[in-house]
């Protein structure tokens, strides 16, 4: 009886955040809306490579997807931080619904080339370029409890991959049976979820200090807070190193898929559901945390499991095993991205949020592209699993580097945490450990 009531006091603390209405609307939305988001992802990745069988066009068409969030991410995060973000994410999810639409309708009549698809994923990445600082930014208006706010950011990222898992599995076997273009228009209507939960909503608008600057001295300032403050700037740097280098893997799936491991479609669905799989344990695991204690250290250490995971899987040529690894993957990606961003959140001035989490974005997805584009020319020329094996070692490096300015990190954070707050064994920073032995010398 004891042990049953253990684990509904479990349960509940890893689904705390959905006791906030709005949060809870936004959830069942996304819950749809990504679902169809996968779909389209797969579809698109498969299409390209079906049409031209060219692993340089496949990191093409994902750097056109991506590379607006670099150009265009840094001045969508001042406008975010001055704008209405509820009406932000308004205006872009029906965007994305149109676009989605529109490779729908292509698709279907048979007339799509690869250029109709660089130029519908530019148009994508520009929308994502103020979608995702916008959605970061508007979690904390979500959820009105602050202690709440971990466990809202990584129960979104278990509404991601458990959307990842079951999406594409969904687009290998649709687009056996039907095509492409059929997973477009699924991912069209699912728009209409997540525009449905937003219009629910009954938001109170908080009132936000506002620079009244240029958009470029507000950049500017936003930037000089960004480099002057190391915790940020560590964090960031390591997320951006790892999505250069390691991230393109999901660009290189179809080639995997195909010519290593002699699959087809069906065969990419299993092996972006696996990535998952482990993604979503990864979230899991991160929203029953109570607090952020440990995260600091849980960063370096999934980013060189990352990395480690990506050499394996380069040498594997067994379906089974290859899924296995990118659990693996999957997981520790997701532990490395969910704790940099519950971090962030944590210790960001919210007048310079959106600042930030647009550079969160740009470090997440702007860097992206340059690293598909370069391993979609690495490929070709050295082949896939080298490029891979690369890209893992270099994921290692960068985590080691980061491990060794934790101290320095764990000292800067800790007047934070304790100005704005958090409970006493998480107000000493982000490794409170250290400083629980430093009160015991003393």
């Amino acid at each position: 009886m004891a042990q049953s009531r253990r684990k509904e006091t479990n349960w509940r603390l890893v689904v705390r955040a959905l006791r906030h209405r709005n949060y809870r609307l936004f959830f069942g939305g996304q819950g749809i809306s990504l679902i169809g988001t996968w779909m389209t992802r797969v579809a698109t990745g498969w299409l390209v490579y079906r049409l031209t069988g060219s692993a340089f066009l496949l990191g093409l068409v994902s750097f056109a997807g991506q590379i607006p969030v670099l150009f265009l991410g840094p001045f969508a995060g001042v406008w975010v931080d001055r704008w209405n973000r509820h009406r932000v994410l308004l205006i872009t999810q029906a965007l994305s619904m149109l676009q989605s639409f529109a490779l729908a309708a292509l698709a279907l009549t048979k007339i799509i080339t690869v250029n109709e698809i660089v130029v519908l994923n530019l148009f994508q990445g520009a929308v994502n370029a103020f979608d995702m600082p916008a959605r970061q930014a508007f979690v904390i208006e979500m959820v009105e409890d602050s202690e709440d706010l971990g466990n809202a950011i990584a129960l979104n990222s278990s509404l991601v991959n458990a959307a990842r898992l079951i999406g594409p599995s969904v687009a290998g076997l649709l687009i056996a049976l039907a095509g492409e273009g059929y997973c477009f228009l699924i991912d069209g209507f699912s728009y209409l979820a997540v525009i449905a939960s937003l219009l629910a909503m009954v938001v109170v608008v908080r009132p936000r200090e506002h620079e009244h600057g240029s958009v470029l001295s507000e950049l500017r300032d936003g930037w000089t807070y960004i480099r002057g403050f190391h915790p940020i700037w560590w964090i960031l740097l390591l997320l951006a190193l790892v999505s250069l280098v390691g991230m393109p893997y999901t660009t290189l799936m179809p080639i995997f898929a195909g010519r290593i491991l002699h699959g087809g479609a069906h065969t990419l669905g299993f092996l972006m559901g696996a990535t998952g799989v482990g993604a979503l344990i990864g979230a899991v695991r991160l929203a029953a945390r109570r607090t952020v204690l440990g995260l600091g250290r849980v960063i370096p250490m999934t980013a060189a499991g990352f990395g480690a995971s990506l050499i394996a899987f380069s040498l594997s040529r067994y379906q089974w095993l290859s899924m296995l690894l990118l659990v693996v993957t999957g997981f520790c990606f997701m532990q490395q991205m969910a704790a940099s961003n519950t971090i962030l959140q944590t210790i960001v001035e919210d007048k310079k949020r959106g600042r930030v989490m647009s550079f969160y974005s740009m470090a997440f997805q702007g860097v992206a592209p340059f690293g598909s584009l370069i391993a979609g020319e690495a490929a070709s020329r050295i082949g896939a699993p080298l490029t891979l094996a690369i890209g893992g070692a270099i994921c290692i490096g960068g985590a080691a580097l980061f491990a060794s300015q934790l101290p320095v990190l764990r000292r800067l954070v800790r007047p934070i945490y304790m100005k704005i707050g958090i409970i006493p064994e998480v107000a000493t920073g982000i490794q409170a450990a250290s400083s629980l032995q430093q009160q015991t010398e003393e």
